[in-house]
């Protein structure tokens, strides 16, 4: 079923869109001289062909800022839907393949966090951290928090699996409660998990350029979020430096919308009643 994910175009041009920026973030680095920490020109000089970006409220070059804060993104966003994807599917498989008190309780437990504001929990847990906010850190703050949908949707599919005569053959096998979930349910949920994934990849790049927005990103890294931080405390747009937010924007942007056309053609490819 996966094969068929390369016949959609749209899935094509959402994942050539996210190989791209992944392209850059690795290999600009070798093509490029990056240097985040060295002057090379007055505050806020607009772009040249020496400095394709122009220069920030620093006088530091943008396209080395950029391919480090892409980097960054990309890196806060991978490790948070890894994080979130997994903790989401544990609790979620658990608690639907179990029932009973233990569903009650894992699903209570989801219910609670779900009524508490994530963004709100993620501004004290940041600022908690005020003096070691890492990209790590951050990243695991997100998953953290933003797990409460998967485990909610996971519960459901594992709850419709578990009276299927397949696991119902394996119970009789002897086969235990992990050995049903790592080989009876958790493979019929591999092409919902990887839309998962990227959705919650999407939603860890887009909330830690919030809370950079709001001064609570990494202290020791920059990142496409921080970049516009940056920008706004010193008043690029007043100044008419466009070239010190815009681009920054445009990154997220493309690689928000490229995840996003992804987990749609992957709901068109996965699912008979959408095809239909």
């Amino acid at each position: 079923m996966f094969a068929g994910l390369f016949k959609s175009p749209l899935f094509v041009t959402g994942l050539a869109l996210f190989g791209l920026t992944l392209l850059v973030a690795v290999v600009a680095p070798w093509l490029l001289e990056i240097d985040i920490n060295r002057r090379v020109g007055l505050a806020y000089m607009p772009p040249s062909a020496e400095h394709w970006l122009g220069t920030d409220h620093l006088g530091l070059d943008l396209v080395s800022l950029h391919v480090v804060g892409l980097r960054a993104s990309l890196y806060v966003g991978l490790v948070s839907g890894v994080v979130a994807t997994v903790v989401g599917t544990l609790i979620g498989v658990y608690g639907g393949y179990k029932g009973g008190f233990i569903d009650d309780l894992l699903n209570s437990l989801t219910n609670l966090f779900l009524v508490i504001p994530s963004l709100v929990v993620l501004i004290l847990l940041s600022n908690s951290f005020d003096e070691g906010r890492s990209l790590t850190l951050i990243a695991l703050i997100i998953g953290g928090t933003t797990w409460t949908w998967t485990a909610r949707a996971v519960r459901a599919q594992a709850s419709s699996l578990r009276s299927r005569d397949h696991v119902a053959l394996a119970r009789i096998n002897g086969y235990g409660t992990f050995g049903i979930l790592a080989l009876h349910i958790l493979p019929y949920l591999l092409s919902y998990l990887f839309m998962v994934f990227v959705l919650q990849t999407a939603t860890g790049i887009l909330t830690e350029a919030s809370l950079s927005m709001l001064g609570l990103g990494p202290h020791d890294s920059i990142s496409l979020g921080r970049i516009l931080d940056e920008a706004v405390k010193n008043e690029a747009l007043l100044d008419g430096a466009w070239w010190a937010f815009l681009p920054a924007t445009l990154l997220i942007t493309v690689i928000a919308f490229s995840l996003y056309v992804i987990n749609t053609a992957m709901e068109g490819v996965f699912n008979p009643r959408l095809r239909r």
